[in-house]
């Protein structure tokens, strides 16, 4: 594997598009064994895709998609005004207030970065905001929707993984809010250093949050659904997939009344686009992954690790240090394809919790997102502001922190992560 390693990097290094990089260096695996079938490869780009569980990921991005052209986005950000714009930063504890809300809406950090980026960067630069502060409190804030279910990084890594997506669903909420609540006293702490004022002079009246919370009521009921559903039975997580689409469609039409023909179509454009890129990489990494697994990687990692110690948290940080060093030169979602069929087993093997794993192990690489060389959601949020990857660094150090603080507790803490889950569906 080591020639096939050293060529994606190659490949990845040169600019091929990720999901070539991955099939090509896989396929030479093939070639240069010689004893396997040059068959196997097209079996297995072919049978991936027709994975069930699959199924959840195109039925998830669809009804992100359809729930941001039916005016909920724009209710949120209303409510979110109305609860933290007394607070200092009030703009900047939008965003953060709006990601959590967001999080059962899109499930992608860098469609919540995207989408606020371009709402709220005007009302950010007229109050004064630093474009640094302004892009580093989105792009991090943003990460809290990859926690909040449902979490396309939680369907990857429990389809591949074969672990429980519900109980990944209810994983992420704690460790979600926590984030949320620490970016809130962060954004505080830096807006009383630079002097920011807040957005309203005082708390909004108790029956204006009443009515706005009532016009919301639709976006908070999704996830409360969607997790009642798993639960209970009545639907697997393809099937949630298939009612949150349906149930986008009939807010937008019935209740907000304002999905049109032509947003509809829009829709199924931005869906096309956001599926056959995710797919064309979930279908090239099953290649990759069966050299990974042919030659007995993940047994190999396994002993390595059990050689330096046996204590399941020292073996946790080493692996949380070697994903944020991965997620500075890759993307999390194709990081989650590579490494989980890997690192699931060693998991497995040193008795740690797969579900506190995989909460873990997508928070950790999700944090790559922000940092370079090759973040992206820190690409989209320096574009948008027009800021510099360094001010954005500079000035966003205090909420990465605090991200990377609240994945040490929940490494340390496991029933911060497995309190929902075993409340749920037992232990």
């Amino acid at each position: 594997m080591t020639l096939v390693f050293f060529l994606f990097l190659l490949f990845m290094m040169m600019g091929m598009p990720v999901a070539f990089a991955i099939g090509i260096s896989g396929t030479v695996f093939f070639l240069q064994l010689g004893t396997l079938p040059l068959t196997i490869p097209v079996q297995l780009f072919l049978t991936q895709s027709q994975n069930f569980v699959l199924l959840a990921i195109p039925l998830f991005v669809f009804a992100g998609n359809l729930l941001n052209e039916t005016g909920i986005t724009v209710r949120l950000l209303k409510l979110s005004s109305i609860l933290v714009g007394h607070f200092r930063a009030g703009l900047a504890q939008v965003t953060v207030v709006l990601s959590a809300m967001m999080g059962g809406i899109s499930g992608s950090a860098i469609a919540d970065a995207s989408m606020q980026g371009r709402i709220l960067r005007d009302g950010m630069i007229a109050r004064g905001y630093s474009r640094g502060f302004s892009a580093g409190i989105i792009g991090t804030s943003a990460l809290i929707v990859t926690m909040i279910p449902p979490s396309i990084g939680l369907v990857l890594y429990g389809s591949i993984g074969e672990v429980s997506i519900g109980r990944l669903f209810a994983a992420g909420i704690v460790p979600g809010l926590l984030i949320t609540v620490f970016l809130f006293a962060g954004v505080e702490f830096v807006a009383r250093r630079k002097g920011y004022q807040p957005e309203r002079q005082t708390r909004a009246p108790v029956k204006e949050m009443a009515v706005t919370f009532v016009e919301c009521i639709w976006a908070f009921l999704f996830p409360i659904i969607l997790m009642a559903g798993l639960r209970l039975g009545f639907f697997t997580p393809s099937e949630a997939g298939a009612f949150a689409a349906v149930y986008a469609i009939v807010i937008g039409v019935f209740a907000y009344k304002e999905f049109t023909w032509g947003k509809f179509l829009k829709t199924l454009e931005s869906t096309a686009i956001d599926i056959g890129m995710i797919m064309l990489v979930i279908s090239m990494s099953a290649i990759f992954s069966y050299g990974i697994t042919w030659d007995g990687l993940p047994q190999a990692l396994a002993q390595f690790l059990l050689g330096i110690s046996s204590i399941p948290w020292v073996i946790m940080l080493i692996i949380i240090l070697f994903l944020l060093v991965a997620g500075m030169f890759m993307d999390s979602t194709v990081l989650i394809l590579l490494l989980t069929s890997i690192l699931v087993p060693v998991a497995g093997t040193l008795g740690i919790d797969l579900v506190h794993f995989g909460i873990v192990m997508v928070l950790t690489l999700t944090v790559g997102l922000l940092t370079p060389p090759l973040g992206v959601v820190m690409f989209v949020v320096c574009s948008i502001f027009e800021c510099s990857i360094w001010e954005f660094m500079k000035e966003s150090w205090v909420f990465m922190a605090l991200v990377v603080l609240a994945v040490m507790l929940v490494i340390f803490f496991p029933g911060l992560a497995l309190f929902l889950p075993n409340l749920f569906f037992g232990t």
